[in-house]
């Protein structure tokens, strides 16, 4: 028997991490420690953290306008 939850890890993937079936057959398990925030003390991905990236590394330009359209 594996030492490993594979029922667990493919729910994980596909319903939490919303992956394809093909994406979470291609990572390693380390990869995918990582992604659930298993990994050498990096937390997972959740809203507050996006939202320090996106302040951090914004996608417009410096200067450029926002029209409220969503669209930069």
């Amino acid at each position: 028997m594996s030492g490993f939850d594979w029922p667990g890890l493919m729910r994980a993937g596909l319903h939490g991490l919303r992956l394809t079936p093909d994406q979470f057959w291609c990572l390693t398990p380390a990869e995918l420690r990582l992604m659930l925030g298993q990994g050498r003390g990096i937390p997972a991905m959740n809203r507050a953290r996006l939202d320090k990236l996106l302040a951090a590394w914004p996608d417009k330009i410096q200067g450029e306008r926002d029209d409220g359209s969503g669209r930069v």
